[in-house]
């Protein structure tokens, strides 16, 4: 009788091991998958962050480009040239003649 009882232990204590093993691998398994997902969605964000610094630089740059051409936009004689230039604006008597530049956009 005791040969029984103690088979019966072994058995049940088996199935609680093989009951843990599998509960173990899948908590692991779970784990492991959310770990991945987290790494993967700390990179996007740092490669995010970085083109975003590009496009800052860029912006910044615009910026300063812009806030150059206000304060030169201000000078009465500047702004009188740029119309010259740009638009084609002449003095009284003056001709305007354009020169091609061999570019086909103008």
């Amino acid at each position: 009788m005791k040969k029984k009882t103690k088979n019966v232990r072994v058995k049940k204590n088996a199935k609680r091991i093989v009951v843990f093993g599998f509960v173990s691998v899948f908590i692991i398994f779970f784990v492991l998958v959310s770990v991945f997902k987290i790494v993967s969605q700390i990179v996007d964000k740092y490669k995010e962050a970085s083109i975003l610094e590009e496009k800052m630089a860029k912006l910044e740059e615009q910026e300063e480009n812009l806030n150059n051409e206000i304060s030169k936009l201000q000078d009465k004689e500047y702004l009188a040239r740029y119309a010259r230039e740009k638009y084609f604006y002449s003095k009284d008597g003056e001709l305007i003649i354009r020169i091609p530049t061999g570019d086909k956009s103008e």
